[in-house]
């Protein structure tokens, strides 16, 4: 991203920025969220099985991955506010379409067609704003990659506790979540208004070497997308079942569960507020290791502790330890600001595969074991993202 001639960049001018990407990234949190909170509604709406599930969860999954591939090059062509703006468009017609669809309408196909709106909007939005924020973080001159998305959690921790009170007190779906994309579009539009002014990037920039394809060439920017794939898949994972799974496996009601998703979302928060502090501190890679090996025994605590108040417990352990994996690989990808926006669109690329691939994966596990004991399958794959940690450590010079 390359500042325009509109004048110099003042420590005030940085501070609103910071503010206004904030912003964006807690309304995208409550977007996300308010769709997750709910999904126990949706499936008893539409009378859904756990593999049925996970192939609904899939199409969201399967706009975002379309989405990542060009985001990239929109966002280095357009600048982050604009691609803000046309994303959200999607994302809020999205969560309009999920209350109509599920709620009077009773359609399958019209909620996977709303899913994958939302999904191809926060996908673009997601590299948009992470290009804004890895520029805003040099700007200051420290950490705060990980506040933007303590932002974003924030954001989930409220869409989760208004999903929670909806479920709780019988409100519609389609007026809840109808409500929430006209917050999430007036409220975006204000916050992108704050981004640091960018000029295009010139046309040939791609044939330069600064574009997607060079940087799908490249041994770190690939190995940071598979650390992030796995700590996306660790993070999602909780998202689309850990709702679901204490309502199946602890006999959890529906406003529990969803209270339970907030319960992680609140560990996320926590971990990227003060994981701020440890990474200026002690660096990337000593604090990932230690935030993984955390999440580890989260997850296993929530699957094998057999009651659900420790259960509970383990999930907030697994928030926590989940928190820095992505905001981490993100900053990593951008180190170079030149090519931030082709490495961040690879490797959010590479992450959301795990989106894709995960909700129908842990969805037709659960129909053999349940969707509590198929959860143990992220404290495997865990592992060997504690080999991929060093990659984080930023070029020479930087």
């Amino acid at each position: 991203m390359i500042d325009s001639g509109a004048g110099p960049l003042t420590p005030g001018r940085v501070r609103a920025a910071r503010t206004g990407v904030a912003v964006v990234f807690a309304l995208n949190g409550l977007a996300v969220a308010s769709w997750f909170a709910r999904v126990p509604a949706v499936r008893e709406a539409l009378g859904l099985n756990p593999g049925r599930l996970g192939l609904l969860l899939l199409a969201m999954s399967a706009g975002a991955l379309l989405a990542l591939p060009t985001a990239g090059l929109v966002t280095q062509r357009l600048g982050a506010a604009r691609t803000v703006r046309g994303a959200v468009l999607l994302v809020g017609a999205g969560l309009a379409g999920i209350g109509v669809a599920a709620g009077p309408l009773g359609s399958l196909p019209g909620v996977a067609v709303a899913l994958f709106a939302i999904g191809y909007g926060s996908g673009t939005c997601d590299v948009a704003m992470n290009v804004e924020g890895a520029v805003v973080e040099r700007r200051l001159g420290r950490t705060v990659m990980p506040r933007f998305h303590a932002a974003w959690s924030l954001g989930s921790v409220a869409g989760a506790a208004l999903g929670a009170g909806a479920a709780r007190w019988g409100v519609p779906l389609a007026a809840h979540l109808t409500v929430l994309a006209a917050v999430v579009l007036v409220g975006t539009f204000a916050g992108a208004r704050a981004f640091l002014p960018a000029d295009p990037a010139p046309a040939g920039a791609a044939r330069r070497g600064s574009g997607v394809l060079a940087a799908w060439k490249e041994p770190r920017t690939l190995l940071i997308g598979a650390l992030v794939l796995i700590m996306a898949f660790t993070e999602g994972s909780a998202n689309d079942w850990v709702a679901v799974a204490f309502i199946d496996g602890y006999g959890f009601s529906e406003a529990a569960g969803a209270a339970v998703f907030g319960v992680f979302v609140t560990g996320m928060t926590l971990g990227r507020t003060l994981g701020t502090i440890a990474l200026d501190r002690w660096g990337r890679v000593p604090v990932l290791l230690g935030t993984i090996l955390l999440a580890v025994v989260g997850t296993g605590l929530t699957v094998l502790a057999g009651s659900g108040p420790l259960a509970v417990v383990g999930v907030a352990l697994w928030g926590v330890g989940a928190s820095l994996g992505f905001p981490v690989g993100m900053s990593a990808a951008a180190d170079e600001e030149d090519r931030a926006p082709a490495r961040v669109s690879v490797v959010a690329a590479i992450a959301y595969t795990s989106f894709l691939g995960g909700p129908p994966l842990l969805g037709m596990l659960g129909d053999r074991v349940g969707i509590l004991h198929a959860l143990m399958v992220v404290s495997i794959l865990l592992l060997p993202a504690l080999a991929l940690v060093p990659v984080t450590r930023p070029p020479a010079g930087r």
